[in-house]
């Protein structure tokens, strides 16, 4: 198997044996993105937008090392501590995305990485 890792400064560093991103052919596959902010390290401070929005600037700061943009996006999967946040997910989501609009999923969980409350993952396709 032929993959490239990708990794950015503009992203927060991988906390685990996992790369930020690797590409297959013409396939980005993005790692789990939670609030962290990239130059401390720390979850952000703020309200729940402020983390969506966050997670949504790692997402694209990824992306962008990789040479795509979020709107190359195939597959988004969100994951949420409190599903009552879906909403906000979609209007914020709507700020880094055009039409059409991936593929997307979002999931319930109990608990994420850092006490974060939001997670997402990406397949990003390449040379578009």
């Amino acid at each position: 198997m032929n993959k490239t890792a990708i990794h950015t400064d503009a992203a927060p560093a991988a906390i685990g044996t996992y790369s930020q991103a690797v590409v297959h052919g013409d396939t980005l596959y993005v790692s789990g993105q939670i609030p962290l902010d990239p130059g401390t390290m720390e979850l952000v401070d703020g309200d729940m937008r402020a983390q969506v929005t966050r997670v949504f600037d790692n997402l694209a700061a990824v992306a962008a090392a990789a040479g795509a943009t979020l709107d190359d996006t195939l597959k988004l999967n969100v994951f949420l501590t409190d599903l009552g946040h879906f909403a906000l997910v979609s209007e914020v989501m709507a700020d880094y995305f055009g039409k059409p609009y991936p593929a997307r999923a979002a999931i319930g969980v109990a608990a994420l990485p850092r006490g974060a409350a939001v997670e997402m993952d990406a397949v990003i396709a390449l040379n578009v």
